[in-house]
């Protein structure tokens, strides 16, 4: 069987299981406030932070300044600032991007992620829908989780200091 005909097998079987696309994420968004037009996210967001969040980018490893965040604080999604990772949470996985091993309650959503065969769960946030990353089972205890976020999706939020 020619490899774009076993391809697209895979994917009319394997459908049922895949998920909504970001974009079909933030129309089911929790907040209705968070339901915005493909035109409306381009003028939001800068192109790379727009390519990952709406369009499930990957950005280049070691690319992000927050990989090297250190200070006490949040990490929010960079499309609707909702709080997603604490920085007790996160660890240097060697892996190029900022990775936690646990999320904030109630701060992310999950799905299955075929596009590169093998099966993956990718992680968006909650409210606005928009792409984070990958979480893995390779991650420190207490969860053994690594979640895998792309820099240019996050925004820090330092902690106040009083």
């Amino acid at each position: 069987m020619p490899r774009r005909s076993f391809l697209a097998s895979l994917t009319a079987l394997f459908s049922p299981m895949l998920g909504a696309s970001a974009a079909e994420a933030a129309s089911a968004a929790a907040d209705p406030q968070w339901n915005l037009s493909d035109a409306e996210w381009k003028r939001r967001l800068s192109p790379a932070a727009y390519q990952v969040l709406r369009k499930e980018g990957t950005e280049r490893p070691f690319s992000s300044p927050l990989n090297n965040e250190k200070r006490a604080g949040t990490f929010n999604c960079a499309g609707c600032d909702l709080p997603l990772f604490s920085s007790k949470a996160k660890y240097d996985s060697g892996t190029g991007w900022p990775s936690f091993w646990q999320p904030l309650p109630q701060a992310i959503g999950t799905k299955i992620d075929f596009k590169l065969i093998v099966p993956r769960t990718e992680y968006h946030c909650k409210r606005c829908g928009g792409h984070q990353g990958h979480v893995f089972d390779d991650g420190p205890k207490p969860t053994g989780k690594r979640y895998c976020n792309n820099g240019v999706a996050l925004t820090f939020k330092p902690a106040s200091k009083g």
